[in-house]
Order: C-alpha cells, then structure tokens, then sequence
C-alpha cells in the first residue's frame, strides 16, 4: 500500500459498511486515510493505531473513532481481526473532527457484529445503525504521545529507548553516550520533541506496557518489562499520564481519575497500597 493512499470503503445500503480485516501479530497497514469516518474495533486480540506520533491501544473494550481524511497506520500487537465500521459524512449525524476512543459494551459489539450482516433489510439495517451512533459515547482518556526526534544525537538516544524501554541510564549517561553535555541533550530533546527526557521516556515506557497490559500480563511483569522498579510506581505514571489507571483504561471506564485520588488496585497480581516511588523511572 502506497503510503497515506485513500482506501474507500464498499458501497452500502445504509450510512454504515462494515469491513473484517485479519492482522497478524506484529503486522501494520501503511499509512493512509478513507473518505468515510472509521471506527476501529476488534473483538479479540488487541489493535494498535497511530496517527502521527499518537498512539492508542484497543483491546475489545474499547474502539477509536477515526475521522474522514485522518492519515492513521493499523496493525495488531496480538493476533486480531479489525472489524471496521465506514459511516458516510454526509449521512452521519456524528461529525468528530479528532480521533476520539469509545467503550465498547455488549450491546454495541452485539449491534456491530449484526451490522455485518449481508441478510439484513434495509429498514433492519437503518434502525440497527440508529442505535450504534447513540451508543457512541466519547472516553476522556489521553492517548499516548511520543514524538519521533529529528537531530540525529536526540534520535540515537530514543532508538535505545524504543529498543529497550527499561534501559536505566540517567540523561547524563545518554549525553556521554552520543557525545554531548547533558545540558545540550536537555535543549536538544525539548527542541525536537516539545517534552523533556523524562517525560518522553514515561511516554514511551505507558506506550510500550499497554499492549502487555491488553493481553492480561501481570500488572508487577509490566512494570519491570518497560523499567519501573515497584508496580506502585508504574501505577502513579499510568495515572499521571494518561488520567486513569489501566484497568479502567482497557475495560473503557469513562471515568479520569485525579492524580492520587485512587488507590492502586489489584491488576492481574497483587499491587501493594504503599506510597508510589516518586520517580517515574523506578530506578
């Protein structure tokens, strides 16, 4: 696929076609765009899309509203099947102009599995789309952010990090690593990236532990994997950051918590309720 080509979706009887794309693990669409709105959705496995430097994990609670025209890359972190819904623009009383998730309950994905239906008719099909634009509720959630450096010593220290998200070494060992002073490697991050280095490294660390966290690794496994020491700490940064925790995060619970508010819950293994570690990187 050429890159950021339109990709149009089959004609249809009402507003809404709904498509099955198989994906691998590991494999992702190039970049390109439709004319209709998508919303992106699968019902096992756990979908990637990234549009730009954004990134959003969707396991089967949650789907991402794509607008029309958004230049956006899908692919799998675990074996899955994007089920694509393509509503017209111009028949759709929804009109998002960002790429916004939404929950996925059981009647929803009960409506979307119905909407792939070729027997329906017409009026079956115009009411069944009815309910699924009612039942599109936007989640407050942030995506995650990781802005790809240009200067090619800023480059070299985030393609360590993307290789290893738990490296340990402090911006001042990455400094000397590409041959420069840590304050120079400070201006140059926030130059090319609009964050400083730890909140890049946060960035990349939230990103890489949600499709782990989506496929029901323990909570403590996670946190070590992308370099936090005590699942408390990873716990403090995924709040934080994204403005919930990850079990409300990946079961689509529209509701932010505030930084602090909760308690760290028990998420795949125990969690201790001791204070969060005060560094982001756990080290």
């Amino acid at each position: 696929m050429d890159e950021n080509v339109a990709c149009p979706a089959p004609p249809g009887v009402g507003a809404i076609v709904v498509g099955d794309f198989p994906l691998a693990s590991g494999q992702w669409v190039a970049p390109h765009s439709h004319p209709q709105h998508q919303l992106a959705w699968t019902r096992s496995g756990v979908l990637g899309v990234a549009v730009d430097d954004t990134y959003w994990v969707l396991p089967p609670s949650r789907a991402l509203w794509l607008p029309a025209g958004v230049v956006h890359r899908t692919g799998a972190t675990r074996n899955a099947v994007l089920r694509g819904l393509y509503l017209e623009p111009d028949r759709c009383a929804l009109n998002w102009a960002e790429p916004t998730p939404v929950g996925v309950d059981g009647l929803l994905a009960h409506l979307i599995d119905h909407l792939s239906r070729q027997d329906l008719t017409r009026d079956a099909r115009l009411r069944a789309e009815g309910v699924v634009l009612d039942l599109l509720r936007p989640l407050p959630t942030t995506p995650i952010h990781v802005p790809h450096p240009v200067d090619e010593r800023v480059c070299a220290v985030a393609d360590a990090l993307l290789a290893d998200p738990a490296d340990p070494r402090s911006l001042e060992a990455h400094a000397r690593a590409v041959g420069v002073s840590r304050r120079t490697l400070t201006r140059l991050f926030v130059h090319d990236t609009g964050m400083s280095f730890d909140r890049w490294r946060t960035q990349l660390r939230l990103r890489a532990a949600l499709p782990l966290l989506a496929e029901g690794r323990p909570v403590s496994l996670v946190a070590r994997t992308v370099g936090y020491a005590t699942p408390s700490a990873f716990l403090a940064a995924f709040r934080r950051t994204v403005g919930t925790s990850p079990r409300r995060y990946l079961n689509g619970d529209a509701v932010l918590e505030t930084a602090g508010r909760d308690r760290p819950h028990h998420e795949g293994q125990a969690v201790s309720d001791a204070a969060p570690d005060r560094q982001d990187s756990g080290a």
